[in-house]
């Protein structure tokens, strides 16, 4: 058994804060040469639109196509990849698709008002975005959990219109991310990638529609994309590498939790796993099992580094804790694989999403819980929260004043105004003022 090369740390110790934030240090900002490859493709794409596209793909995505319809997948070609898989995958796809579309649906915010004394009437109108973009990675890290987990919350805030972009390295596509487009009532997909494709969404060109929001994971270069094109169009976040956090009383069998750890470190080298308790033969028993079990993990090279560079065992003292380590880590999954989770979850302040005792694997909130797994990562779950129907709404406050209100505040308004030198914003008041 290959010994496992991983972080042991302890609360009791000296340079343990020192350590901590050492470990989850995380810069996700691109380096000048990146920034700038980003804003001279942007730059291409802006002034020169389809060619540009189909020139950037030709070179990135090493394919020879001459034009946008060869890089433009039509609704027939989502359905006949549907249609083309097995039963098994499909139905897997249909009960994932239909679990997370119910868990969205009950995060539909609706519009109210409400009607003061004089007649006045306040509130707040809730309406779509017209058109949302999609980014889905392709090639070998192609997801077709990210198009359904991206689609439908936008689908069901009532979306006009859906677009979807996807690399195709070497011209390969994948037909489960297909399949999910089909099932996700994706309108239209464009088979481009990388930071040209982030362009063409937060701009247009002749073929591809410029889109309101962007959302979707991707590599350095369409994180970079997704910040240079921020205020042109909305983004999600400008997500990190995978993050989990698992906590555990000691009751939980040693080998699911290496399991689960290994779960996000087989994402990337970059995935972070940590694990804490305050049972040191617990912990132990999980270091054990991890390094019993990652040599069976078809993706050990990447785990292995991964738990290497950025994992780690934390002994704490006590559930007391264990809780402020949760709170100060702020992770993008955070497992409580304890007896009380309920007792637990008050306390909780900081965590992308909670997976709650011993049952509840990480991986089921990956694909079929429901819930979405697009989440805040690198601690900005401390102000973020996972990607859901309110991301793809707007909300626009409604004032309509009665004669009688609209004398009762002029005054008021009209004080303000001249305080901050503004006359025309008071005299504008000061009309609606009946004498």
């Amino acid at each position: 058994m290959t010994a496992l090369d991983i972080a042991r740390l302890s609360t009791r110790d000296s340079d343990f804060t020192a350590r901590l934030d050492g470990l989850l240090a995380w810069e996700g900002v691109s380096d000048a040469e990146v920034q700038h490859r980003v804003e001279t493709i942007i730059a291409e794409v802006r002034a020169r639109g389809d060619a540009a596209l189909v020139e950037l793909s030709n070179r990135f995505d090493r394919l020879s196509v001459s034009g946008m319809d060869e890089l433009t997948l039509t609704p027939e070609r989502l359905r006949q990849a549907f249609d083309g898989l097995p039963e098994a995958q499909r139905e897997a796809l249909r009960l994932a698709a239909e679990r997370v579309r119910v868990y969205h649906e009950r995060q539909k915010p609706e519009s109210w008002q409400y009607t003061e004394a004089d007649g006045s009437v306040l509130g707040q109108q809730v309406t779509p975005l017209d058109r949302a973009g999609i980014y889905v990675p392709g090639g070998k890290a192609a997801y077709p959990s990210s198009v359904l987990m991206n689609a439908i919350p936008a689908h069901v805030a009532g979306v006009k219109e859906i677009i979807m972009v996807v690399p195709t390295p070497d011209g390969v596509l994948n037909e489960l991310v297909l399949a999910a487009a089909h099932l996700a009532g994706v309108d239209r997909v464009f088979t481009l990638g990388g930071a040209q494709a982030v362009a063409a969404l937060a701009y247009g060109t002749e073929t591809v529609p410029r889109v309101d929001k962007i959302v979707g994971p991707g590599n350095i270069y369409v994180a970079t994309a997704k910040r240079a094109v921020f205020g042109q169009v909305g983004i999600d976040m400008i997500a990190g590498p995978s993050e989990i956090l698992v906590v555990s009383d000691g009751g939980t069998d040693p080998e699911w939790l290496a399991m689960d750890l290994f779960s996000q470190a087989e994402h990337d080298e970059d995935a972070q796993a940590i694990f804490v308790s305050w049972d040191a033969e617990h912990l132990d028993a999980v270091a054990e099992a991890m390094a019993r079990l990652l040599p069976t993990l078809e993706r050990e090279t990447i785990a292995r580094q991964s738990l290497a560079e950025r994992g780690a065992l934390i002994h704490c003292r006590d559930e007391a804790e264990a809780v402020e380590l949760i709170n100060r880590i702020a992770a993008e999954h955070l497992e409580l694989s304890v007896a009380d989770p309920e007792a637990w979850l008050p306390r909780v302040r900081h965590a992308g999403a909670i997976f709650m005792g011993r049952h509840t694997a990480e991986a089921l909130g990956d694909y079929c819980a429901g819930p979405n797994h697009v989440l805040p990562t690198s601690g900005t779950a401390r102000f973020s929260s996972p990607l859901g129907v309110y991301d793809f709404q707007k909300r626009s406050s409604i004032i309509h004043c009665s004669e009688a209100g609209a004398s009762s505040l002029g005054p008021t308004a009209s004080i303000l105004a001249r305080g901050e030198s503004l006359t025309a914003h008071a005299r504008s008041a000061e009309y609606r003022i009946k004498s």
